[in-house]
């Protein structure tokens, strides 16, 4: 899957004060210039130092040729995929959370390669987290 990337960050949900700040701030300069933007919206995962605790880099990213920088997703990937109850304002992060208790329990191996939230038109987000292959 070749999807076009919108911006980035690099940050570490454990270890950057700023972390907040700068995906909040990510998000809404990505809002801004999707403003009329019908289709899926993706938030790409990806370049981790290690696991969940580590440096990782974030991107928003779209389907549509938007600009010449671009991602690639490998297509031998597995996921797991996390729906995301959109009626809880706190939905993302307790699936995140979930995520990473399950890694915790060892019932989820990560591969820590291409990790996506998908923002469906409809307004359904899932959570795609690539699992390694046995």
């Amino acid at each position: 899957m070749k999807l076009y990337l919108i911006n980035s960050i690099r940050t570490n949900n454990f270890n950057d004060e700023q972390m907040l700040g700068k995906i909040k701030t990510l998000w809404g300069e990505a809002t801004r210039k999707l403003e009329n933007h019908q289709n899926s919206v993706y938030g790409i995962y990806y370049d981790y130092e290690d696991d969940y605790k580590a440096d990782y880099s974030l991107s928003v990213a779209i389907e549509d040729n938007n600009g010449n920088t671009f991602i690639e997703i490998p297509n031998n990937e597995i996921y797991e995929v996390f729906k995301v109850d959109t009626t809880d304002e706190q939905g993302i992060i307790k699936a995140w959370s979930k995520i990473w208790e399950q890694e915790e329990a060892g019932s989820l191996k990560r591969a820590y390669s291409y990790d996506f939230e998908k923002y469906n038109p409809n307004g359904e987000i899932e959570i795609h987290i690539a699992i390694k292959q046995s």
